[in-house]
């Protein structure tokens, strides 16, 4: 039986500059049937922001050396990754416009046509996408075709693609105790590495910790492995000894000992089936998402906890979802609601947080009209209809 962690964080994504987090600075209560553990668990992306580089509490690794480096109790061992184990391997870069930040992470190449597949937060709240191919150095515009944030799954359309090598899926089952390799941008330098390690547990589930516009989240049912897995890596391939994917690695504990987490292969493609099904269910979201337009925090917060009205915020704060900015434009501009309103309800679901928001948004479809209830910085209560657009984000 896996093991389930508290809060952990994700090993890939992307960070707004309302709120930075490093790896090592969010302490996590991890607890289980049988154990009680303590431990940091990130995100296996590398974000930054227009303050600059951030390496999410690892070192950069330098191109083409051996990635054996320590930050702090925790010594992180991986290698250059050779050619057979870029192949069908993709660096993933975002741009986050609204948010004025970037992130990189890492896909894997399913098709020749150009279909990749990643982890929803390496690609969330992203403005634009630059994919690289590692075996060719080709890079390509790309689009998301559809995702499940529950699942932190996402498929993405290189443009104008053709004649890629895709990755080689595995058709075998995963063991405990099988040898594996987590192939990944670590670091975000633009660099494959490749971290070798034992398949440790299965089933294991997490709750990763919120990343500004990136929602913490429920996982399960993960492969759990003691390969170094780092930021940057987050949507890369995990390999088993005959180079097949296994998973696609997510999240990754920091301490003294690094713990990573995959999710199934199996399990991501079912996603990918349902996506290019081209029908949407509560749990996929075929196409781009309702946008309202409004960048929120709990009324008692001091930061933000969503990205514009479109996924998941995680906090609770009681007094409704207090508005930071308000998207140019956008629906909840022509509403008439602006920063330092307090948004209370949408139709008849009360909004008691940033979370009660993204609940009420979630499902939703574009072209819907919502009527948005808010108290305004005066006090007084407004009710107005406001019809949902296509999101500009990922």
């Amino acid at each position: 039986m896996g093991r389930t962690y508290g809060w952990v964080r994700r090993v890939g994504g992307t960070t707004a500059l309302t709120l930075t987090v490093g790896l090592g600075s969010l302490p996590v209560t991890a607890a289980a049937a049988s154990t009680f553990e303590t431990r940091v668990v990130a995100l296996a992306d590398w974000s930054r922001g227009s303050g600059g580089g951030r390496d999410w509490g690892y070192p950069g690794y330098p191109g083409g050396s051996d990635l054996s480096s320590s930050t702090g109790n925790t010594t992180v061992d991986s290698d250059p990754a050779t050619t057979a184990e870029s192949t069908g391997v993709v660096l993933v870069n975002t741009e986050l416009g609204y948010e004025n930040a970037a992130g990189a992470g890492t896909g894997i190449v399913l098709t020749s046509g150009g279909e990749i597949l990643t982890n929803y937060h390496v690609v969330e709240g992203a403005t634009a996408i630059q994919v690289t191919v590692a075996s060719t150095g080709a890079t390509y515009t790309a689009d998301v075709v559809g995702h499940s944030a529950s699942a932190d799954i996402a498929l993405l359309q290189l443009e104008d693609a053709s004649g890629l090598t895709p990755a080689t899926i595995d058709d075998d089952t995963v063991a405990l105790g099988d040898s594996v390799t987590a192939v990944g941008n670590a670091g975000g330098t633009g660099t494959l590495t490749a971290a070798d390690g034992t398949v440790t547990a299965l089933e294991a589930s997490i709750t990763t910790a919120a990343e500004s516009s990136v929602a913490a989240e429920r996982l399960t049912g993960l492969i759990e492995t003691d390969a170094d897995v780092v930021a940057g890596d987050s949507g890369g391939p995990l390999v088993d000894a005959e180079g097949e994917v296994v998973g696609i690695d997510t999240a990754a504990s920091s301490g003294s000992v690094i713990d990573g987490y995959a999710v199934p292969i199996e399990d991501a493609l079912v996603v990918i089936d349902q996506i290019a099904s081209g029908t949407s269910t509560p749990t996929v979201q075929v196409g781009a998402s309702a946008f309202l337009g409004v960048q929120v925090a709990d009324s008692a917060s001091a930061y933000p906890g969503t990205a514009w009205g479109t996924e998941a915020a995680t906090s609770t704060g009681g007094g409704g979802a207090a508005v930071a900015v308000v998207v140019d434009g956008s629906p909840a501009a022509r509403a008439g609601l602006a920063a330092g309103d307090t948004i209370t309800a949408v139709g008849d679901e009360a909004v008691r947080s940033a979370a009660d928001l993204s609940a009420a948004l979630d499902g939703r479809h574009v072209g819907e009209q919502v009527e948005v209830t808010w108290t305004g910085a005066s006090g007084t209560t407004q009710t107005a209809p406001a019809t949902l657009a296509e999101s500009p984000t990922a």
